[in-house]
């Protein structure tokens, strides 16, 4: 067999010209923590259905008492009990939107007629026991509702965040002072500390207000405690002492930015756990106190004549649990994104 002899060239053994420049050269953009974060959130599909739900309800609660232009206090009692009539679905007879009511004998009665309501006047939600318009009521209630979670939530961050904080940090004698002044305050029911607000103030929001700010951050603090004391030991905390940062530093600057996580989903469930807390108190007599409205007072009005005038519990009972249940689905899905456990 002849032999067949390959000659290669000599350019094929000079370098490739190589742009260094370029060779670590990020072709994607960069994600960051919270970007990350965002993007996992973004798969959760109920998660960002209740976002949206929760901001609009945000949105209505803030301009809902407007909207109708009825006041929520007005009376007129005889336009009182009133089913929901809403203009252009009245005429769907399907929809229980045109103002009728059924008799328990069956018959069916134009309440808006016999009651001589003008034909250009319409109460979307209907009117409760004193005529006052429940529509209005309900986004005025809504707004109350809302402005305590958010406010218990805010005392949860600004004391519970920071009373967790130092115990964890310095530890030792400090840490078991703070800690047994903690579970007193969790021996302490909610509802003792409500009936003694009430004792000193009048029903109301600061009363509602000062007993949720007496025991509610205790959870919090022993939740980021805990967590300061995991991440106190770690690399970074020792990297600062060595430079010299302060106490103060230390905690508010490198401790607590890396538990904002924890804290964020601990927040996300103390506001649905503080709206139904008013709305408890508010149902057995110790919350706000007419003619103020909140969810509670409107489901503890509409519960009373649930079986006469069902529309009075229908809308502030969805309501609620609209914002029970969206509060949690969303708060579900920050968690599964942050948890580092939960990456798929």
């Amino acid at each position: 067999m002849a032999n067949i002899e390959y000659k290669i060239s000599a350019e094929k053994f000079i370098p490739a010209d190589i742009d260094r420049s370029k060779s670590e050269e990020i072709h994607k953009p960069s994600l960051s923590f919270w970007k990350d974060s965002w993007l996992r959130v973004r798969k959760n599909k109920g998660a960002v259905f209740c976002m949206v739900i929760l901001a609009l309800f945000l949105v209505m609660a803030v301009i809902g008492p407007f909207i109708s232009g009825k006041e929520y206090d007005t009376q007129n009692v005889k336009f009182a009990n009133l089913p929901a009539k809403i203009p252009a679905l009245e005429n769907i007879h399907w929809l229980p939107f045109d103002g009728t009511m059924v008799t328990r004998a069956g018959q069916e009665i134009d309440m808006y007629e016999m009651k001589k309501v003008p034909k250009d006047t319409y109460f979307w939600f209907g009117t409760d026991a004193l005529g006052r318009d429940l529509f209005t009521r309900l986004w005025k209630g809504s707004q109350v509702s809302l402005y305590i979670a958010f406010l218990a939530a805010a005392i949860d961050m600004v004391v519970g965040v920071s009373y967790g904080a130092i115990s964890g940090y310095f530890g030792g004698r400090l840490d078991t002072i703070m800690q047994r002044i903690t579970e007193v305050l969790m021996g302490i029911p909610n509802l003792v500390v409500v009936i003694l607000m009430i004792l000193v103030f009048e029903p109301g929001i600061i009363s509602i207000t000062l007993a949720m700010s007496i025991t509610g951050w205790v959870s919090m603090a022993r939740v980021v405690r805990a967590q300061v004391l995991k991440f106190k030991e770690q690399e970074y905390v020792l990297a600062a002492r060595t430079l010299g940062s302060s106490n103060a530093k230390i905690i508010f600057k490198h401790l607590l930015p890396n538990l904002t996580g924890i804290i964020l989903i601990n927040t996300m469930f103390t506001i649905p756990s503080a709206i139904f807390f008013e709305a408890f108190l508010s149902f057995i007599g110790l919350g706000l106190q007419a003619p103020l409205a909140s969810l509670g007072t409107l489901i503890d009005e509409g519960f009373k004549s649930l079986m006469m005038y069902p529309h009075m519990l229908i809308f502030p009972a969805i309501a609620i649990s609209l914002i029970m249940v969206c509060f949690n689905l969303v708060a579900d899905g920050i968690r599964d994104a942050l948890d580092p456990k939960m990456r798929d």
